[in-house]
């Protein structure tokens, strides 16, 4: 029994002590288990040492302290804050050494065996993620203590249980050297965040074991070999396979991948306990320069995913992990970067069942040693590599037996050093059926992949075509991007540019999202909380929220839009030859799972729809087939064909009819509004009335749409900043947020220079620009009508020395009571310039609070693109030509200054932006800007939109 103070071990450089070699994880067939999760007694202290060690004494009166919940994180219980860094540590960078005040958890749990728990055999006690440094007590006896956060760790206690009142005790510190090796762009978050369980290991029963499974592609076999350190029996039914441990058996199977993950059930039979087996064959292998599986090159179309939920943290349930695989799978994903540590188990048990390919990366980022060139970084540090080692090792010992995990990575960010080489080496040794991953060894050097983050689009083409430099070794060597499309804010932009470079460079084999969800923590004022919301010395803002999926999952734009860019089949056609393609774009499935269905739509609306035979096209191969005859009858307009393809049956991911891939093809154009300028100007009263138009007389500005008030009608440029637009301040290309608000293009001002009454138009001339600058546009406001509608051209032109593009261009103006919004145009999400893939053409109705996209900081979005016309507050707007539609509760301004959600408080007035255009989004929140190609140029422009008031029936 111990009750020393000492803790010198918190700031020990080695992975701990006392702790069983590490296994593989499974749960047993008949071994029973006692999960220890739920409430636990709980004291903080501001010190590693402000407590001794009595409370893990049995008998300790702990009626005084706290509850928490395990898995849990204390700062998300009430008992201090979370922080934020994306790489900058916390505490002074003085490796190993940690600041005197240092959080420290002791937590208490008291449990009784079940009456049927085994008298022989052993007993292990399983931490499966404690952050940063635990040690353990039970019933008095130390156990010893460990570090490396999202691994598990396993101590022997079958020889201290007691059948009643056995005392767990366990002190967490929040910081320790392993927080060194813990900097992985996430809130720093101490506690018992994954489960906590005790296991019965019976007389004889199963130690660890490994599943070798390969898949001969040629012979159409799989060979089972399953190495075991207790000897035994493997059977797998379904294959009649029933051998001994250590022996081979090779039989006909069904192969496992992603898109067809066939699984076989067996049984790993020891004297004492049978451990349940899922069996998925495949060969996974560098050849020619790809990474192949099964004899064919895969194409990652990836997420990167930290765990997360909005008020529990990285402690996740498996409703939850199932849910975000199901999202993956139904948005067409098929793989997942564990960044940057293993994920919980349960996890990788879920994408061997419902298909995803795995790079599972080691517990393992130093990022912070940056800020002082890599010096002292422990990956360089020979004292360090037992730690390192120690992850790795726990890393792939518990992991090794999931068909999903593809690619073993040694960790993220970490520079490069020693210790990485070994931890490679004994990567190698102990598993050489998986190739080798780390984006920061640029050389190659112990690594069997080409690893980049946010490349842009031409250097990733320039890869592809094999004319970058590097080494001669990384040269023969596939690239996959393992982050790109910083997903953060409104965007990522350019997704469908960097897809079309995949699928062009058979070197480029995919990329990986940054990220999964957004890490917004649940806040009763703010909503979501970010960086720097908790009183943090040092933060990043919202960095943290950068995922693809808002904190409470609901999918964002870039989701939907992810989803289009990957799609497995393309659909594709011009209109001109009544034909659609249709590409299958899998790597291994045909398409005899999908059936495809066309529908003919007139201005949105479906005139007919049908079936479209489709045959089960090869992975690669593309059939070109006849459409039918548009339907007789069918109204004059604007019309396309709309061809999906759709889940032929219900699926594990999701229920037959749903739309894995689309796509749309010209039938008729559009009919653009033609107005004759009949109504003439009439003045008095001081106003201006033309047609349905009332116009104030000394200004020219629009009051009136018939019976509709309209108010503040005028040019527009700004729009408030995306993430994107801001960039990072790091980053040393041009950002234009930034420079917007230099030339004061938040702040424009606007001169009426003339209001000129003609025969057959009320025209307008003005000037807008920002104080200070000499750079701003001339806008010249021609109004017409034929009576019944009202025809606004609007003409810009550039003055002075513009260097940047703009941020929008278009007018805006104020509505009053407006509710319901339907329009004619792309939908039913929002779009940009490099973000509008997913856009369908149809008809849409909404109303204003759902056009708004709820990104944690409020930020410009909701646009609709390609609208050919709109209906809102008892107007219609009709546009030359199609134009960006956004309506909102609050102004530009208004959104611009906001923090947060709840900073938006509804007005009276909707005020709506019908745009001519939009600058593109990008990713440079912290890869590229958007390419030229989506700049909005600063350059003479004319528009027009169409403008009438019809009667309410």
């Amino acid at each position: 029994m111990s009750f020393r103070t000492s803790t010198q071990y918190v700031e020990d450089v080695s992975p701990g002590s006392g702790a069983l070699p590490p296994r593989a994880w499974y749960a047993s067939c008949d071994a029973m288990s006692l999960s220890l999760n739920g409430g636990w007694r709980f004291r903080l202290s501001d010190t590693a040492d402000a407590e001794d060690d009595s409370f893990a004494t049995p008998g300790y009166d702990a009626g005084g302290w706290a509850e928490v919940s395990v898995p849990g994180h204390w700062v998300l219980q009430g008992h201090g804050s979370p922080v934020y860094t994306n790489h900058l540590y916390p505490f002074p960078v003085d490796p190993p050494r940690v600041p005197t005040e240092n959080p420290t958890g002791d937590h208490l749990r008291l449990f009784d065996l079940p009456g049927d728990w085994p008298a022989d055999g052993g007993a292990v006690l399983r931490f499966d993620g404690v952050e940063s440094c635990a040690r353990v007590w039970l019933n008095g006896t130390d156990l010893g203590e460990f570090k490396g956060s999202r691994l598990p760790h396993e101590f022997a206690v079958g020889h201290l249980l007691r059948p009643g009142g056995n005392v767990l005790a366990v002190r967490v510190h929040q910081w320790s050297a392993g927080s060194y090796l813990e900097d992985q762009d996430q809130w720093w978050l101490p506690g018992i965040f994954r489960d906590v369980t005790l296991l019965h290991r019976p007389a004889g029963g199963v130690l660890d074991f490994f599943v070798h499974a390969s898949y001969d592609h040629t012979a159409g076999a799989g060979t089972l070999r399953v190495d075991s350190d207790v000897a035994g029996r493997v059977t797998v039914p379904d294959l009649g396979i029933d051998v001994a441990t250590g022996e081979p058996m090779t039989v006909p199977v069904e192969p496992w991948s992603a898109e067809t993950p066939r699984l076989y059930d067996g049984v790993l039979a020891t004297e004492g306990e049978r451990v349940p087996l899922r069996v998925g064959f495949r060969t996974v292998e560098l050849s020619d320069g790809l990474i192949k599986v099964n004899g064919r090159p895969v194409l990652f179309k990836g997420v990167n995913r930290h765990e997360w939920h909005p008020e529990r943290g990285r402690a996740l349930d498996l409703a939850t992990m199932r849910e975000d695989v199901l999202l993956m799978k139904r948005h067409n994903i098929n793989a997942v970067r564990t960044s940057h540590y293993p994920p919980h188990p349960a996890f990788l048990g879920l994408c061997d069942e419902l298909g995803l390919w795995v790079i599972d990366e080691c517990d393992l980022e130093t990022h912070g040693f940056t800020e002082q060139g890599w010096r002292d970084n422990p990956v360089d540090d020979d004292r360090w590599t037992p730690a390192l080692l120690d992850r790795a090792a726990r890393m792939v010992e518990r992991d090794k037996n999931h068909p999903s995990v593809v690619i073993w990575s040694l960790g993220n960010e970490a520079g490069t050093g020693r210790g990485l080489t070994a931890m490679a080496g004994w990567i190698r040794g102990r598993d050489p059926s998986r190739p080798l991953h780390y984006e920061g060894d640029p050389g190659c050097r112990d690594t069997d992949v080409y690893s980049r983050m946010y490349a842009g689009h031409a250097e990733v083409e320039r890869i592809g075509r094999r004319l970058d430099g590097g080494t001669h070794k990384r040269r023969q060597l596939p690239l996959i991007l393992c982050e790109y499309g910083h997903a953060m804010g409104n965007g990522p932009g350019g997704l469908a540019d960097y897809q079309r470079l995949f699928e062009t460079h058979e070197r480029l084999q995919g990329g990986f999202v940054w990220e999964w969800i957004d890490h917004g923590i649940a806040h009763p004022e703010l909503g979501y909380a970010y960086g720097g919301d908790f009183g943090e010395e040092l933060h990043d803002g919202n960095f943290v929220c950068d995922g693809l999926l808002f904190p409470d999952r609901r999918p964002s734009p870039g989701l939907t839009e992810y989803k289009k860019v990957i799609e497995p089949v393309g659909i594709s056609g011009d209109g001109t030859d009544g034909t659609v393609r249709v590409t299958n774009k899998h790597d291994f499935a045909d398409l005899s799972a999908l059936a495809f269905t066309w529908s003919y739509e007139v201005e949105g609306e479906a005139a007919d729809s049908g079936t479209l035979a489709v045959p089960a096209l090869a992975p690669g191969a593309s059939a070109d087939l006849e459409l039918p005859e548009p339907p007789p009858g069918a109204p004059a307009g604007e019309a396309l064909w709309t061809v999906r393809a759709v889940l032929a049956a219900d699926t594990p991911w999701a229920p037959k009819g749903h739309v894995v891939a689309w796509g749309q093809i010209p039938a008729a154009e559009r009919r653009t509004p033609h107005v004759t300028a009949t109504a003439r100007p009439v003045a008095g009263d001081g106003v201006i009335t033309l047609g349905p138009g009332v116009f104030d007389a000394r200004t020219g500005a629009l009051r009136a749409v018939g019976d509709v008030a309209v108010s503040g009608l005028r040019l527009d440029v700004w729009r408030a900043t995306t993430d994107n637009d801001d960039g990072a301040d790091w980053q040393s290309d041009l950002r234009h947020g930034p420079l917007w608000r230099k030339l004061g293009l938040h702040r424009m001002r606007h001169r009426l220079d003339a209001v000129e009454v003609g025969a057959d138009a009320l025209t307008v001339r003005t000037r807008v620009a920002a104080a200070a600058r000499e750079t701003g546009l001339s806008a010249v406001y021609r109004w017409t009508s034929d009576g019944d509608r009202l025809r606004l051209t609007v003409g810009t032109v550039p003055e002075g020395d513009w260097t940047v593009p703009l941020p929008r261009l278009g007018i805006r103006f104020g509505l009053p009571a407006v509710d319901g919004v339907e329009w004619y145009g792309g939908g039913p999400g929002e779009a940009y310039p490099d973000t509008r893939t997913a856009s369908v053409v149809g008809r849409w109705r909404s109303t204003v609070e759902g056009l708004q996209t709820p990104y944690v900081r409020p930020q410009e979005n909701g646009a609709r693109i390609d609208v050919r016309w709109a209906e809102l507050g008892g107007l219609r707007v009709e546009g030359e030509p199609a134009f960006w539609l956004t309506a909102r509760r609050w102004t530009t301004e208004q959104l611009d200054a906001a923090a947060h959600r709840t900073d938006l408080v509804p007005g009276d007035t909707v005020w709506v932006n019908l745009d001519h255009g939009q600058h593109g989004i990008g990713s440079q929140s912290c890869g590229p800007a958007p390419l030229p190609r989506y700049h909005l140029r600063a350059e003479p422009a004319e528009f027009s939109f169409v403008f009438s008031a019809p009667a309410t029936p």
